[in-house]
């Protein structure tokens, strides 16, 4: 029997390829991560399911050296500009969190990695973005 998995986030799909979806504005197009009540971009409050393509280039980040207790550093904080247009936060991943290995423009691709589990087996995945 598989191993029961449940993503960390509610915009993370596991099924049936690991993959984000945004809330998008149906007016404008904006898309948004977190429930919204109306679209920030212009107002409106009617939106619809957007899958988001895991393909991206990295535009932003910043090498993190502290953080709070039990958080491994140092780690890149990013923000990826997927191939679709859609601007996501997150950690690159799978990469040395060096000034000489991470370059804005780098070719990135989401995946997924295990951050724990629970008393009944079910493992708690979350999402990031690895250099292609």
């Amino acid at each position: 029997m598989a191993q029961a998995r449940v993503p960390l986030v509610d915009y993370l799909c596991l099924e049936p390829e690991p993959h984000l979806v945004a809330q998008e504005c149906r007016h404008c197009g904006a898309r948004f991560f977190d429930r919204r009540n109306a679209c920030a971009r212009c107002g409106r409050s009617d939106f619809a399911p957007a899958e988001v393509d895991s393909n991206g280039e990295l535009r932003a980040f910043t090498i993190v050296h502290r953080a709070a207790p039990g958080i491994p550093v140092p780690f890149v904080s990013a923000i990826v500009n997927t191939d679709d247009g859609t601007w996501v936060r997150s950690n690159l991943i799978n990469c040395d969190p060096t000034p000489e290995a991470v370059t804005l423009g780098m070719r990135v691709r989401l995946t997924t990695y295990p951050v724990g589990t629970d008393d009944d087996g079910t493992e708690a995945v979350a999402f990031g973005y690895e250099p292609t």
